[in-house]
């Protein structure tokens, strides 16, 4: 059960509900759409270059407004923008399923991230102002855990439905799922956090410009194997961009999106980096795995959604223990162990081969990554959402949480570079990028050691 809330709310089973419900939106979009990758390239006609972009189209505006979103709980009342959110991103994914192309498929994708930024920092934001101490610990558990088995219910059941009626039911799989978290929303969630400063809207701009101009050039750069003029020009643009947005925060001070004085303590700065290290190891490795068995090893749709499934079957149950575990003994070990035995299993993963047995090429080396992640991830959000006043959780999570999906929005970019690679070149390039995460997630768990408290 729940732990009781330690302030007065009038239905904590309800508010976990309802948070849980949104979440998985995103969490459920972000893995049947992976899995359709392959279907929705053959069917819209898309190449190399532009099948990233069906994932970064979600991922940009997701990573650069969830900032904004948080703030804009914090002003407006977290449950109103939670409840706007879902409404936007269920009508996006009408424009998903109905896309005729290319063009109109990204375009809704990217109000699916908007409504996604808006939607998953309130969420946090809703339990973080409900429940405190060792009862937050084991709602964020459990929150974390809803949202693995959204995930392992995900891939499974949109292969399926790409195998038989066609990719494009997938995105009406949000639709029972939004239509259920308004309805309990507005029944028993209590509204939370109604304040009068202004929102940042410039630095929304500026941060959307920046993330666009440096996804878009490492994406063509990765997808077309070298740097051109105008790739180079666009990573530039990009750094420039988000150059300016640091200075444009800074000189707003408090009233910023993203406050700079956050990162005086030294927790918050390692939470961060530990946060983009871990989340752009398995951001890449989430996308690349179901392409390389489809693509590499002829798996249909629906054995690639079930050959995730132990993925997220093992975070959905090691979950709501770690964020037990966290409230008892703080997440310095928790943060520790649990990204370095994940780049322990993207080592193992250096022997995948989509032609060999899934058995001994790919489940060891997932299910070690999945035992550390579920390690590592209501610690983390439970260490985030302790480390700011309760006025100010919707801004901290939203800035976690858009920290993840930049370092995921940055692989996926990437990942053009072996999405391009066709046969043998592609295990070999995917076996490269295992290494790559096999780092980048070990040195997120030296900087939790280094920077945390015990």
């Amino acid at each position: 059960m729940p732990a009781a809330p330690t302030v007065s709310i009038r239905h904590p089973n309800w508010t976990i509900a309802a948070t849980m419900l949104a979440s998985s939106l995103a969490f459920i979009d972000g893995s049947v759409t992976n899995v359709a990758l392959p279907a929705i390239g053959a069917d819209l006609h898309a190449d190399a270059a532009t099948l990233p972009w069906v994932v970064n189209a979600y991922l940009l505006p997701l990573s650069a407004l969830l900032l904004l979103g948080g703030a804009a709980g914090d002003h407006f009342g977290r449950r109103r923008m939670l409840i706007a959110g879902v409404l936007l991103f269920a009508l996006a994914s009408v424009g998903c399923a109905l896309a005729p192309g290319t063009e109109i498929l990204l375009l809704s994708r990217a109000v699916q991230g908007i409504g996604a930024a808006i939607l998953m920092p309130n969420s946090l934001g809703i339990l973080g102002s409900s429940f405190s101490g060792e009862a937050r610990g084991r709602a964020v558990g459990t929150w974390a855990a809803a949202g693995a088995i959204a995930s392992a219910v995900g891939p499974p059941l949109g292969g399926w439905l790409v195998d038989t009626v066609g990719w494009r039911t997938i995105f009406f799989l949000n639709l029972p799922v939004a239509a259920a978290t308004i309805l309990i929303a507005r029944a028993a969630v209590d509204e939370s956090a109604e304040g009068k400063s202004p929102l940042d809207w410039g630095g929304a701009v500026l941060a959307t410009l920046g993330l666009g101009a440096l996804v878009w050039a490492l994406t063509a750069w990765s997808s077309g194997h070298g740097l051109s003029g105008a790739t180079g020009s666009g990573v530039a643009a990009g750094i420039a961009l988000l150059l300016l947005f640091v200075w444009v925060e800074h000189r707003r001070g408090e009233r910023a999106m993203m406050p700079l004085a956050l990162f005086g303590s030294r927790p918050f700065v390692g939470l961060t980096v530990l946060t983009m290290l871990l989340y752009g190891a398995l951001g890449g490795l989430i996308v690349l795995l179901p392409y390389l068995l489809i693509v590499g090893g002829h798996y249909s749709p629906t054995q690639a959604g079930f050959a995730l499934l132990p993925f997220s079957i093992v975070i959905g149950v090691g979950s709501r223990l770690a964020g037990r575990v966290t409230g008892r003994l703080g997440p310095r070990w928790p943060l520790t162990i649990g990204p370095i035995v994940t780049g322990l299993g993207f080592a193992l993963l250096v022997r995948a081969d989509p032609l060999a047995s899934y058995w001994t090429s790919i489940l060891p080396g997932m299910a070690v990554i999945a035992l550390g992640m579920a390690g590592a991830v209501a610690p983390l959000t439970t260490a985030v959402l302790s480390s700011v006043d309760d006025r100010h959780t919707g801004t901290a999570s939203g800035f976690n949480s858009a920290v993840a999906r930049t370092g995921g929005l940055i692989a996926t970019a990437l990942a053009g570079a072996v999405i391009s690679q066709a046969g043998g070149d592609l295990t070999a390039a995917f076996q490269v990028a295992a290494i790559v995460a096999a780092v980048l997630a070990v040195c997120s768990g030296v900087v939790a050691y280094l920077t945390l408290e015990v």
